[in-house]
């Protein structure tokens, strides 16, 4: 499902944001805008929020502008980082163009990928463009939407987003990827860092299918994950524990320039000793495992923010969107996820910041590998 691209004549492009805590959408939406006609309006809810009555509402006291979100782990803004209510981003500018398409669960992710990615074609005319991907988390491995939509978008054109488990297009919420392309006059920056760091030396995968890992130097994968980080034996409560938070201790994968790619662990199968992931992990490939801490996530913080800022060549940003991992956010803990939301807001230098914790997020600058686990995923607007 694809609609018409809007460029709204109202002034230079700009952001704005808007949040209520009662979840109440139009408010919020009135406030991102501002009494300016927006061309998007991007919701980031909580899951106690239906999302579809949220577009809706939001839709209503906007009209004309297209409304997509998704529900997300808690949200952020210049304000801080809020655990509960509701967050609108609005975008418009006669200099803006923007153009949104949903692809349904059915078929293929890579086959959905690149049938949203198709309405970046609506705002070829301009001369900077991103694409943003919202994807059903629970539909498999995001990276093959990555996949899809690069097939489309080519080496060009940065994407950005993240998983989600509920998507809003409209008044439609049964999407299993929703993109939107942004065409603007000026530079769109894409930045994103994780900030975990690899410990010890590297395994080998020795079996994989997909996104589950079944041996690790030749041992079932379970047992050598656990060797090499010294957890007790089976069946201390602590082992259990820790398998619970499994996302502590993510994998890394070997890359050939920049952060290694980081897989977070997702479940374990005590009979074949398996290890499932949160995004592919090929087989024969080099692994490590990984750990960091809230001062190593609020140096990623920075590193991408700034990366993304740096992308505009000078511009000064008119707005920050910042796609962070939900289980970042728990390890932050309260007082690091005010901190993170503090940091990212100087580096918006009092433009507006609009994100949400997301289930895998995506950032693509080059190559292929723009699906991240546990990582922080800015797109800065000039």
């Amino acid at each position: 499902m694809r609609t018409e691209p809007h460029a709204r004549v109202t002034a230079a492009r700009w952001m704005g944001t808007g949040r209520d805590e009662d979840g109440d959408a139009a408010a919020a939406a009135r406030d991102a805008c501002a009494g300016r006609e927006a061309s998007l309006l991007l919701l980031f809810a909580d899951s106690g929020h239906a999302l579809a009555e949220a577009g809706a509402a939001a839709a209503a006291a906007a009209p004309g502008a297209t409304v997509i979100g998704c529900a997300v782990s808690g949200t952020l803004d210049a304000g801080g980082a809020h655990h509960e209510g509701l967050l609108v981003a609005a975008l418009g500018g006669d200099d803006l163009t923007v153009s949104t398409a949903a692809a349904p669960p059915a078929g293929t992710l890579r086959d959905a990928g690149a049938e949203a990615a198709a309405c970046l074609g609506d705002v070829a005319e301009r001369p900077h463009r991103a694409l943003l991907l919202l994807v059903d988390a629970a539909a498999g491995d995001q990276q093959e939407v990555v996949r899809g939509a690069y097939s489309v978008a080519g080496a060009g054109v940065p994407l950005i987003g993240g998983g989600a488990p509920a998507l809003l297009h409209g008044g439609a919420g049964d999407a299993g990827v929703v993109a939107a392309a942004i065409g603007s006059e000026a530079p769109i920056g894409v930045g994103v860092r994780h900030g975990w760091v690899p410990r010890g030396a590297p395994m080998l995968v020795t079996r994989a299918e997909g996104r589950r890992i079944l041996e690790l130097d030749g041992r079932p994968a379970l047992d050598a994950y656990l060797d090499r980080l010294c957890i007790p034996p089976a069946g201390d409560p602590v082992r259990e524990a820790l398998l619970a938070l499994g996302r502590t201790y993510p994998l890394g994968l070997a890359r050939r320039a920049g952060e290694a790619q980081v897989r977070a662990l997702v479940a374990t199968d005590p009979v074949d000793r398996s290890l499932t992931f949160l995004g592919d992990i090929p087989q024969a490939g080099l692994v490590w495992p990984m750990s960091g801490d809230a001062a190593s996530a609020l140096e990623a913080t920075d590193s991408a923010c700034a990366q993304a800022v740096a992308a505009l060549g000078g511009a000064a940003p008119r707005g920050l969107l910042a796609f962070d991992a939900g289980a970042r956010r728990a390890a932050l803990g309260p007082d690091g996820s005010r901190e993170e939301a503090a940091r990212i807001a100087r580096h918006a230098a009092g433009a507006p910041v609009a994100g949400g914790g997301m289930s895998g997020e995506i950032a693509r600058t080059r190559g292929l590998a723009g699906f991240h686990n546990l990582a922080l995923a800015v797109l800065a607007l000039a």
